[in-house]
């Protein structure tokens, strides 16, 4: 445990400074401004301790409005490399996210807003370890990964009803393989005009694979990309009826028919111009190990301290 800490303490150094990590399984990612595709305003957060000023601003300007909220909250990074989320497509309802400081943490802390108004509607604290993944166009469904606090890498898509105020029983998951456990970390996302589609690129030990998210629908299509080793850096695009995964030299690497979820184009060779570096997978996971391990000390120092007080008190009262 102790090489594992010394090398996640190394690798937390190479995360950039961050005011407020978001909700990912890591510490240091912060996410880009938040806006609609072709909108007019985006939306950022200063979190301090005790209050988070919210930030609407022209997106190619400076602010227009701000809100204080109390508490700590932050705009939702959905990837590894920043890209937002939390805004459904009708620009009506605002998510925010509760920064992570422990992994697993017990409770989860949302704060759900009225976008137009800049006005809190309400918070919803979730009992277990969660981040933010994507909302429907209406703003009715925000979906969320719960992580397994004893199995680090796994998780599983839920579903919250906004309106009826509950978290849906069933996991949203591929029907063609709803057996199948989900492991990788989320470097890049895009999201289709409408707000119905989010679209992940996964990095994962096995193979790269794209999580397509009917936010309608609430269903999944999972494609995997067999012939590609490692895609950090790279990037999705909306091309009409395709999506498009290209590399850091601006090759596509691969083409996915948006209708059928098929590949279109083959992966390119494994000798692919994504990056082939083991630091980036390695990074976030070291940190996250980092993180359990600090939250099991504090745990168990607290538990010693409250035996050490009460073994203090049974000697006084003698």
């Amino acid at each position: 445990m102790l090489v594992i800490l010394l090398v996640g303490v190394a690798l937390l150094a190479l995360f950039p400074a961050s005011a407020a990590a978001d909700g990912l399984p890591a510490v240091g990612i912060d996410a880009r401004p938040l806006s609609l595709a072709g909108g007019q305003v985006a939306y950022v957060t200063e979190s301090g301790r005790h209050s988070t000023r919210l930030v609407e601003r022209a997106r190619y300007g400076g602010p227009m409005r701000d809100r204080r909220l109390p508490g700590s909250f932050s705009i939702p990074a959905v990837a590894y490399d920043g890209s937002p989320s939390g805004l459904s497509a009708d620009g009506r309802t605002l998510v925010l996210i509760s920064p992570r400081v422990r992994y697993p943490r017990r409770r989860t802390t949302f704060a759900i807003l009225d976008a137009r108004r800049l006005a809190l509607r309400r918070r919803i604290s979730l009992k277990g370890d969660f981040s933010f993944d994507a909302i429907s166009p209406d703003g009715r469904l925000m979906y969320l990964v719960e992580y397994n606090p004893r199995e680090i890498g796994e998780y599983q898509v839920r579903a919250y009803d906004l309106r009826a105020r509950r978290l849906l029983r069933r996991p949203v998951v591929d029907p063609r393989e709803p057996d199948e456990e989900m492991y990788g970390l989320p470097v890049t996302r895009v999201a289709d005009g409408d707000g119905r589609w989010a679209y992940t690129l996964y990095q994962s030990t096995e193979h790269p694979f794209v999580h397509a998210l009917d936010t309608e629908g609430r269903t999944a299509v999972c494609i995997d990309l067999d012939d590609l080793r490692q895609v950090w850096g790279a990037t999705l695009a909306l091309r009409g009826g395709t999506l498009e995964v290209t590399g850091r030299q601006g090759r596509v690497l691969a083409r996915i028919d948006r209708r059928t979820h098929r590949l279109t184009k083959p992966p390119a060779p494994r000798t692919d111009d994504a990056g082939t570096s083991w630091l980036p997978l390695a990074a976030p996971t070291a940190a996250l190990l980092l993180l359990a391990a600090v939250t099991r000390r504090r745990l168990g120092q607290s538990a010693n301290d409250h035996q050490a007080r009460l073994r203090r008190r049974s000697v006084s009262g003698r």
